[in-house]
């Protein structure tokens, strides 16, 4: 049984129509992404691929913050493809604490798998496609662009995350730029380099057409 085509399936046919920064073209990368690092990590694949099919099938941000819906949507779905459940639990694991807002509150689980996936989707978060995601669901939120009496709070809480509704701008000084920072692997601190630079060349020539030049 092909459980990695048959999630393929699942992900597309329930993303259907989704936020352009969390459809089934973002997983689709993250996928990818996630196999790259992989390929050089001493890691269980299978279990890194069905995480990062999965891992934004029921994003908190998209279903009123419940951070559960996720990892209980997952571990329905493989259970019915008849996936063994140590791994099921493991997935549901990476699910639950891969996110940025989770890295906010106490992280106590942790494996090869996690930071593997977690990488491919913070990588996802940053670069040119970042910066595109960025304001997509900035404008889905119906969010400014930027705001100068609005300074970032670089110091957020994992709620006051969650509950943010600040300009976009602010977005990369409160996540996307602490994210080169906070890669796990060597694959990974590699790539985040290129695309980090890319974002602090970006805010420099926005800031200049923001004030004119």
């Amino acid at each position: 049984m092909d459980f990695i085509a048959q999630t393929e399936e699942f992900v597309k046919e329930t993303l259907a129509g989704a936020e352009a920064g969390h459809d089934w073209w973002h997983i689709y990368r993250v996928w990818q992404t996630a196999k790259n690092i992989a390929s050089k990590e001493e890691v269980d694949l299978l279990t890194v691929e069905l995480a990062a099919l999965l891992h934004d099938i029921a994003d908190s941000k998209f279903n009123a913050g419940d951070e559960e819906v996720g990892p209980a949507k997952a571990a329905a779905f493989l259970e019915s493809l008849g996936v063994d459940k140590e791994r099921i639990a493991h997935v549901g694991q990476i699910i639950l604490n891969m996110s940025f807002k989770a890295s906010l509150g106490e992280v106590t689980y942790h494996s090869k798998e996690l930071e593997v996936v977690q990488d491919a989707d913070r990588l996802d978060a940053i670069g040119a496609i970042g910066i595109a995601r960025a304001f997509s669901f900035g404008g889905y939120k119906q969010r400014e662009f930027y705001n100068p009496a609005i300074a970032p709070n670089l110091n957020m809480s994992k709620d006051e995350y969650k509950k943010s509704a600040a300009p976009t701008i602010n977005h990369f000084y409160e996540k996307l730029l602490l994210l080169k920072d906070k890669m796990n692997t060597a694959t990974g601190k590699k790539l985040a380099e290129k695309r980090h630079q890319f974002m602090e060349l970006y805010l420099e020539e926005f800031y200049r057409e923001w004030n004119g030049g």
